[in-house]
């Protein structure tokens, strides 16, 4: 930070802001320049410094080098350069490679020869020529022609630099200041963000309610509404928690630095860390669990965000957005906690990224599992089985059905339910048939044997047994679970018996080979019910399709 003070002026009001400005920031160190020193005797540039000094000392700044400067005589100037040279270099850090490329944009415009130009301060990653960069927000995809640094021609502009690059892909007027150029997925933009804030001592009143700022967070401005919720009401000179909801969507992550002021009357009131950029509404208990979480470590954080994922999960690279850092950096963190089993990985299949779920999601999912299966199977006490689409959408209710196979397998491998092709039943259920429903089982299963190969349908054979629809359509699905009745292609019903008997028959015709219309003489048969006892024949390993032909299967 450099402050700038004229010698003959002294403190003003402006200057007490700047200072506001930058301890809010987080900035490190600074130098102050007591200007027009040739325009004032000593004594006063020693009492103007000495004012300064006092200012600074309850800042982060206390202590900082005050240089007296004149730009028409050069006094000091050539001292400044290298104290602000030294004092760079002293609280310079290294470039962190886990971040993704970022650079806020402060201005745009049209170069003749060159075409659309961009500037601003790199804060992380490199540049080079040729990259494919999106602007946030937008996503708007570019590439990079050219880089210049402070003027000079470079091929790749590194984190810290004041950068400038020529781009293609898009016009003058989808860019403006404000927006940012990251590494194509690093970033998001939204509305509604939680930080922790400090309000100034200077600032007019307390934060009670929803108050109107405008939030100014790196080269972006905006406006919306701010309202503490850690504690309810936050007054000048205290830090708390605060939901900020704007106008427009924010290209933030967490630990951004911000600061806000009153848009009427001008005034900066506070700022401090953005906590999570994609803040949403929560209420009572969950929001103390959230704001828990969130004033944390990065770990209790992720925990928080893969919680709220759902059945769903996230993936690394939907937790390093909110970090703004590369998947790779974040993926050790995300291990850790599945090691410590604060986190349950999913496989990585068929090219899918991984994705993290919370053992409490999954136990929730266990549990609603229990309860679907056990309803079910006690007002369908004869069922033959839940289909599994059923059951997938009872149990995860559309939240996780990305992930459907892989919760069915681990429901299974935890015996809440059994998969038999594609119903599911409970682990080692049999169903058992009271007297009544005994009785029919048998005159059902002897009017199918006596039916042969064209057997009715169950409504019709339920008329002719003058069976309760209900208590003969459990008793069905009772014998195909059992498979004395077989269902064939199309719905039609036969008895596991009569299936048995063809297969015999058809093996014992002497055929290799035969075509649907010796099928329909031999057995007088229709073409309603040839073709799904040729399909069941075929999917069951008694006959193989070849053309329009059948080949017989021997033992």
């Amino acid at each position: 930070m450099l402050l700038v003070v004229a010698a003959d002026e002294g403190v003003a009001p402006q200057t007490r802001e700047h200072l506001a400005v930058c301890s809010l920031l987080g900035i490190p160190a600074g130098v102050v320049a007591l200007t027009k020193a040739d325009l004032v005797s000593p004594d006063l540039v020693e009492l103007a410094a000495a004012e300064v000094e006092e200012l600074l000392a309850p800042t982060p700044f206390a202590g900082a080098p005050v240089v007296a400067v004149s730009s028409l005589t050069g006094q000091g100037i050539e001292s400044l350069r290298e104290l602000l040279v030294r004092r760079a270099a002293e609280v310079a850090v290294e470039v962190d490679p886990d971040r993704p490329t970022r650079l806020p944009l402060d201005r745009a415009f049209h170069l003749k020869g060159l075409g659309v130009v961009v500037t601003g301060t790199l804060v992380w990653g490199t540049v080079s020529a040729g990259d494919e960069l999106a602007v946030v927000p937008g996503e708007r995809r570019v590439r990079v022609r050219s880089i210049q640094v402070h003027g000079t021609p470079r091929d790749r502009a590194h984190s810290g630099e004041r950068t400038s690059l020529q781009l293609t892909g898009i016009a003058l007027e989808e860019l403006e200041r404000g927006q940012q150029l990251v590494a194509a997925g690093a970033l998001a933009a939204h509305r509604t963000l939680l930080a922790r804030c400090r309000l100034l001592p200077e600032a007019p009143k307390p934060l009670a309610g929803w108050s109107p700022i405008r939030l100014h967070l790196y080269s972006c401005e905006t406006v919306g509404r701010v309202r503490a919720l850690a504690p309810a009401e936050l007054h000048p000179g205290e830090q708390g928690l605060v939901e900020l909801r704007l106008e427009r969507p924010v290209p933030a992550v967490r630990g951004d630095r911000f600061v806000l002021r009153s848009p009427s009357p001008a005034a900066t009131l506070g700022g401090g860390e953005v906590l999570d950029p994609w803040w949403h509404r929560r209420r009572g208990a969950l929001r103390a669990t959230a704001l828990e979480a969130l004033t944390g470590d990065t770990a209790a954080a992720l925990g928080l965000w893969v919680q709220e994922a759902g059945e769903g999960g996230t993936t690394t690279a939907e937790l390093a957005r909110r970090l703004g850092m590369r998947p790779g950096a974040v993926e050790p963190e995300l291990v850790a906690l599945a090691e410590r089993q604060r986190l349950i990985p999913t496989p990585a299949e068929r090219g899918q990224q991984p994705r993290w779920l919370a053992p409490a999601v999954v136990d929730r999912v266990t549990r609603r599992a229990r309860r679907v299966m056990k309803d079910y199977f006690q007002r369908q006490r004869l069922a033959e089985g839940m289909p599994k689409a059923e059951a997938v959408r009872r149990i995860l209710r559309g939240r996780g059905a990305e992930l459907a196979d892989l919760y069915v397998s681990w429901l299974a491998a935890q015996k809440v339910l059994q998969v038999a092709g594609d119903r599911v039943t409970l682990p080692g259920r049999r169903a058992e048939l009271s007297g009544e429903e005994a009785g029919l089982a048998a005159r059902v299963l002897a009017a199918y044997a006596a039916a042969g190969l064209t057997p009715p349908s169950p409504p019709e054979l339920a008329r002719q047994l003058a069976a309760k629809p209900q208590i003969f359509d459990g008793v069905v699905r009772y014998l195909l679970e059992q498979r004395r009745l077989v269902r064939l292609p199309g719905g039609l019903l036969v008895s596991g018996e009569a299936v048995e008997r063809l297969v015999a028959d058809v093996r014992e015709a002497g055929w290799e080979r035969f075509a649907v219309p010796q099928f329909k003489d031999r057995f007088g048969l229709s073409r309603k019910w040839a073709i799904p006892w040729l399909e069941h024949l075929d999917s069951i390993g008694a006959t193989r399709r070849v053309g329009d032909e059948r080949q017989v299967v021997k033992e």
